[in-house]
């Protein structure tokens, strides 16, 4: 089963990196987003990977490409061997939204089923047990749900004014969010009309509409990387002895 991963917008929120290199290049503990992301996956067995570049692409396939010991001129169409992952890396346009950069990847995908998530985002999510929820469920597409990053120092304050706790909590445990990690049948592609189309909008509402989008609720750790503060936690977890994404 195939892994997409979106690694091609322009990721302005970070811009003190993304001027000289694409978000999922940002590192962690020394290593990439992109290759954390990866590693989520491969621990479960999944090794066949298709990564949608775009705003700097050139810089992650050079990585790769320099990782495995091949030359820069590597024909763009071939498989990448890298640690014992197959990796084709395509690139999916400058300007192209995240839907449109899926559809893009339409003749490499359209085979089976595949998973799908962005490149920015950490969790210890089973994909094991994902994928099989997603079987069980017979839908088109399987959307890991999370519950969304605290932002702001949580109070709790007595009548008086007086403060009783401040709690600076990593995540809220009220209402759920699209955390990626998606499970998708190739039918979904249909849904996605043209490289404008962002998927959180016509595609994934379409199919939520009619009964085709189901929810895998994580409970666990995730964490998205938006900002310089989530890259200072997500460093700050990364040299624990056992960060949770691992």
């Amino acid at each position: 089963m195939k892994v997409v991963i979106l690694a091609g917008g322009f990721g302005t929120r970070l811009s003190e990196y993304t001027h000289r290199i694409p978000k999922p290049m940002i590192e962690i503990s020394g290593k990439p987003m992109l290759l954390h992301i990866m590693e989520i996956y491969r621990k479960f067995g999944f090794k066949e990977f298709v990564i949608a570049l775009g705003y700097k692409g050139q810089l992650i396939r050079d990585y790769f490409l320099k990782k495995s010991d091949l030359p820069v001129n590597y024909p763009e169409d071939q498989i990448i061997k890298f640690l014992d992952l197959d990796i084709q890396l395509v690139d999916t346009g400058l300007e192209t939204m995240t839907g449109g950069r899926l559809r893009r990847l339409r003749n490499l995908i359209n085979q089976g089923t595949f998973l799908f998530t962005y490149g920015d985002g950490l969790a210890n999510v089973n994909i094991k047990k994902l994928v099989k929820t997603h079987h069980e469920s017979g839908k088109l597409v399987t959307v890991t749900a999370v519950h969304p990053i605290a932002r702001f120092g949580e109070l709790s304050i007595e009548s008086s004014g007086k403060v009783r706790s401040f709690k600076e909590k990593p995540q809220i445990q009220e209402g759920w969010i699209n955390g990626g990690f998606f499970v998708m049948e190739p039918q979904f592609l249909d849904y996605i009309e043209s490289d404008k189309t962002l998927l959180e909008k016509e595609p994934l509402e379409k199919i939520a509409q009619i009964g085709e989008l189901y929810a895998f609720k994580h409970e666990g750790f995730w964490h998205c990387m938006d900002s310089q503060r989530d890259k200072d936690r997500l460093e700050d977890l990364a040299r624990q002895n056992n960060p949770p994404w691992k």
